[in-house]
């Protein structure tokens, strides 16, 4: 027996923009956000021009901006950001590809770099099956130092997280992977499906 899947990157995906920054800027404001950037300017530099780079930096961004805060006070950002992006931020068409999925009986996730902490509210706002997302690691005290849970779910992170996950739930099912991406962070998720489709900024067509 066959089971279809389809795995939706987010930020540049079902979202018209990244909203790592916004969300940041949205917990800490924009003059903190604008100090942080300026002191990690050096890892966001060499991540412009080398993408294995790119978790260093984020890492380095997520500790100038987070680290210290109360994992709870950050969910509760998360919570009220979700319903902007939801609200203002999604695209039209590629809501209408997730909802065709539905109608087809296919199971939905998110699969993306994006924080846990608004892209877990987001998806239940969606009514996916799952939400794999980058997450914020807590210390005993309820704080976050502004490390990651794990890996940055982008890249190979990204094959591996939706495997285990099917693995989980669909055995001894076989899945039938349809994968929207829209960057280099993705290239490994398209590469994994049956039916890939990269994103472009236009609206998808069919």
């Amino acid at each position: 027996m066959t089971t279809g899947v389809a795995a939706f990157d987010f930020d540049g995906t079902l979202s018209t923009r990244d909203n790592l920054a916004p969300f940041l800027r949205a917990v800490v404001g924009p003059r903190a956000l604008f100090r942080a950037i300026m002191l990690t300017a050096p890892h966001l530099a060499r991540a412009a021009v080398d993408d294995e780079r790119r978790d260093i930096a984020k890492v380095a961004m997520l500790r100038r901006v987070l680290g210290g805060r109360e994992y709870a006070e950050i969910e509760r950002h998360g919570v009220e950001f979700s319903a902007e992006v939801v609200r203002r931020h999604l695209r039209d068409d590629m809501l209408a590809r997730l909802q065709w999925h539905r109608e087809e009986g296919h199971m939905t996730v998110l699969v993306s770099a994006a924080l846990g902490s608004y892209l877990r509210p987001v998806g239940a706002a969606l009514g996916v099956d799952a939400v794999l997302a980058t997450e914020l690691a807590v210390g005993d005290d309820g704080r976050v130092s502004g490390e990651l849970a794990g890996a940055n779910v982008r890249r190979r992170e990204k094959v591996r997280r939706l495997e285990a996950w099917m693995a989980r739930e669909l055995a001894p099912d076989r899945a039938v992977l349809w994968a929207y991406g829209d960057s280099a962070g993705d290239r490994e998720l398209l590469a994994r499906a049956d039916y890939p489709v990269r994103i472009t900024r236009r609206a998808l067509l069919g």
